[in-house]
C-alpha cells in the first residue's frame, strides 16, 4: 500500500495524493489513515507542496463524496424501500424512521461524518437519497474533509519518518468504531428475531 501511494505522488505529485484519497472514498478498505501522514511526511522531505497537498487531498475527498451521492440520488428513496422491503429484519418502518432523522441531523451527520472511518464514505449515500441540496453537501463535506485531512497531513508532516505513529492510533480507533457499529447491527437482529410477534420461538 505504501509503495503504491507513494509511485502515485512520484508519478503525479500532490494530485496523486488526492487521487488516493477519491480512491478511499469509494472504497473504504483503502485506509485514509495511511495515505494522510504519508502525504505529510513526503511534503516534510520536500516530493510535493504542503498546501497542494491539503487541496489536492480534500478535493479528492470531495469528488468520492460526490460520486457516492450520485449513487445514492440515482438510487431513490421508492428504489432504496423496495431493496430494504425484501431484505430479512428489515421493515419499511425503519427506512422511515432512518429518514426522518435524516431529515433533523442530515446536516451534522455528513459533516461530522467526515471525521469517522467508513462513515466518512458511507454518509454521503443516504445523502444522496435524500436529496440534500448540493451546496449544502458541499459545503459541509468540504470543511468535514478539509479539518481531518488537514490534522494527519499536518501529524505526517511533524512527525517525519515517525509518520506511521499516526496510522497507528487512527487504526485503534477505527476499530473500535467498527466493534461499534457491529455491536448495534447485531442488537438491531436481536431485537428483530426475539421481540414479540417476530415468528421466532422465545422460551
Amino acid at each position: 500500500m505504501e509503495r503504491w501511494i507513494n509511485s502515485l505522488m512520484d508519478t503525479l505529485g500532490a494530485p496523486g495524493a488526492g487521487l488516493a484519497i477519491a480512491l478511499e472514498n469509494l472504497f473504504p478498505p483503502l485506509p485514509s489513515e495511511v495515505i494522510l501522514p504519508l502525504a505529510g511526511f513526503a511534503s516534510a522531505t520536500g516530493r510535493i507542496d504542503l498546501i497542494a497537498a491539503l487541496v489536492w487531498t480534500t478535493a479528492g475527498s470531495v469528488v468520492g463524496a460526490l460520486a457516492l451521492y450520485g449513487v445514492g440520488a440515482l438510487l431513490g428513496r421508492d428504489r432504496t424501500v423496495a431493496i430494504a422491503g425484501k431484505l430479512p429484519l428489515v421493515k419499511v418502518s425503519d427506512i422511515e424512521r432512518t429518514e426522518a432523522w435524516f431529515g433533523r441531523h442530515g446536516t451534522k451527520a455528513v459533516f461530522f461524518g467526515r471525521m469517522i472511518p467508513i462513515f466518512r464514505s458511507l454518509i454521503s449515500v443516504p445523502a444522496g437519497i435524500e436529496r440534500m441540496p448540493l451546496p449544502v453537501f458541499l459545503g459541509l463535506t468540504t470543511l468535514g474533509s478539509a479539518i481531518w485531512n488537514t490534522a494527519f497531513i499536518l501529524a505526517g508532516y511533524a512527525l517525519g519518518d515517525n509518520w506511521q505513529q499516526v496510522s497507528h492510533y487512527v487504526s485503534m480507533y477505527s476499530k473500535v468504531v467498527l466493534t461499534v457499529a457491529v455491536a448495534a447491527l447485531l442488537v438491531f437482529i436481536g431485537v428483530r428475531v426475539f421481540k414479540p410477534g417476530s415468528g421466532a420461538r422465545r422460551s
